[in-house]
């Protein structure tokens, strides 16, 4: 995989020094883990590891993504609302499903 399509952001911080894992193999990453519950883990032929923070979408919610069309709309409308564009129509509630 290339490079410039993991690493966004070349500033690191040297977090922890000489971080030895436990018998299991394991490291405990502790304050390098910021409220992030999933990674992507890449490793490169020099034994460099990144761990890449990743979202889960919710599949009902994945065809948005999936549909490119739909998603440029949606970001679009994202932008014209908080840029003030919207337009107050009223209330739907009497719409409304129970």
């Amino acid at each position: 995989m290339p490079t410039f399509e993991v690493i966004k952001n070349a500033d690191f911080q040297l977090i922890t020094e000489f971080a030895h894992p436990d018998a299991k193999k394991r490291l405990a990453l502790g304050p390098a883990l910021s409220g992030v519950t999933a990674y992507n883990i890449y490793r490169n032929t020099l034994g460099q590891v990144i761990l890449d923070p990743v979202t889960a979408i919710p599949t009902s919610e994945k065809w948005l993504y999936d549909n490119q069309q739909a998603l440029a709309s949606v970001k679009q409308g994202l932008r014209e609302s908080a840029d003030g564009k919207s337009v107050y129509r009223g209330s739907f509630a009497a719409h409304a499903e129970e």
